[in-house]
């Protein structure tokens, strides 16, 4: 097996399942001192199994299960955006917003970096938003079917789907495909033209057609996505594309399908795709994260330690502080203080855009540890001070549910 023994593999993955199941359990019993999000523990979890221990190592098998982890975590954010609900103010404002943030981050990611090369690198980084990570959090607290919950969605849609469209166009192939630029613009206009698709009217023919061919014992909604998952994978590698951005499609796809057929019936195919997602493949990411942490590089460079605080500050100005402004006119103080905070949480697509800048010599391996670093941070704090602010939001948008169009 690539040259690792087999019961090597399975001792590995055995651990990483063990850290994915004893992650909730930890975050329960640390939530009655202060609320640490599971994902952030996964990747402690896989942290100490890779670098501190040892007794896990990156091989091919963890390989796959980390990219089809990554790949069903943007295609839980995909399906879960109602493009219907965020057309309109909330994703103009959400779009005018990250054009801001991307001028700012590639300006004080230059700064920072100390060139160009590097600038690219930390602009598109900063100007994320951990949509997949954040949605769960918010759902949970009853926000997402309110107007702040759609700002919400709009914030992060354009916060993941941006960036990736920013891979695409600065940083070229990353996968194993060698085509012209035009090549990977056009996918991403595929992406486009599906989430326009996802916006029209329902089509009852399909809908019916649909419902009729999913069965409790064929699961043929889910067959369907994960089949769309990985063929997306696939597209996308052939296209040099990042895998993000077909994980991405394929969930804006499938939620467009599922989408045809009774609420009732979609609620129970999302339930389904949940627990395939953050039941095994998701969890599998994030401990693998931690396993292919280079924490080495971080503790032998003072200066990267020294810029984890600076990144993590970056992502409050480029993703917090601009949606705080833009956002001005829609809500008062406590609720542009949750939105801001929720926009800044990040990682997921800093570990990508990380990987791809060290892998091109664009940053260094501790520039790339600090990212992440600051990312891991980010998903542990921002929420966190979001959740009291929350409460006033929820209350808020309670009483304005009814009477404020979205």
């Amino acid at each position: 097996m690539d040259g690792i023994s087999t019961d090597s593999a399975w001792f590995g993955l055995t651990l990483i399942f063990a850290a994915a199941v004893l992650a909730p359990l930890l975050s329960d019993r640390l939530n009655r001192w202060i609320p640490v999000p599971s994902t952030v523990l996964e990747i402690v979890l896989g942290i100490l199994l890779g670098p501190v221990f040892l007794l896990v190592h990156e091989n091919v098998v963890t390989g796959y299960f980390h990219d089809l982890g990554l790949a069903m975590l943007f295609f839980l954010a995909g399906y879960e955006i109602e493009f219907g609900r965020i057309k309109g103010r909330p994703l103009t404002l959400a779009s005018a917003g990250w054009i801001i943030g991307i001028a700012a981050g590639l300006g004080l990611g230059t700064l920072v970096g100390g060139g160009w090369r590097a600038g690219v690198v930390i602009g598109i980084a900063v100007t994320t938003t951990a949509l997949g990570t954040i949605l769960p959090m918010v759902r949970d607290a009853g926000l997402l079917p309110t107007k702040v919950g759609a700002h919400i969605m709009a914030v992060g849609a354009i916060g993941e789907f941006a960036p990736m469209a920013a891979i695409v166009v600065f940083f070229g192939p990353t996968g194993g495909g060698d085509h012209p630029p035009w090549v990977r613009a056009a996918f991403v206009l595929l992406a486009v033209a599906a989430a326009f698709l996802a916006m029209r009217p329902r089509s009852e023919r399909v809908g019916r057609l649909l419902t009729a061919t999913l069965g409790t014992s064929v699961q043929f909604a889910v067959r369907l996505s994960m089949l769309m998952v990985v063929m997306m994978i696939w597209i996308a590698y052939e296209l040099g594309l990042d895998i993000v951005l077909g994980g991405f499609v394929a969930g804006v796809v499938i939620r467009l399908l599922i989408s045809t057929i009774e609420r009732e019936e979609a609620e129970r195919v999302a339930s389904k795709l949940d627990a395939v997602g953050f039941g095994f493949l998701v969890p599998f990411f994030f401990v693998t994260t931690g396993v292919g942490y280079n924490l080495k590089a971080l503790l032998d460079s003072p200066s990267a330690l020294l810029a984890l605080p600076l990144f993590l500050l970056l992502f409050l100005v480029v993703r917090g502080v601009v949606t705080w402004f833009v956002l001005r006119r829609d809500f008062g103080r406590a609720e542009r203080l949750s939105l801001s905070l929720l926009a800044s949480t990040q990682l997921p697509l800093v570990v990508v855009v990380a990987g791809i800048g060290a892998d091109t010599g664009r940053i260094s391996a501790a520039t790339e540890s600090s990212l992440v670093g600051a990312a891991m941070l980010s998903v542990l704090i921002f929420p966190l001070l979001a959740i009291r602010p929350g409460k006033a939001m929820k209350r808020f948008t309670a009483d304005h549910l009814a009477s404020e169009p979205t």
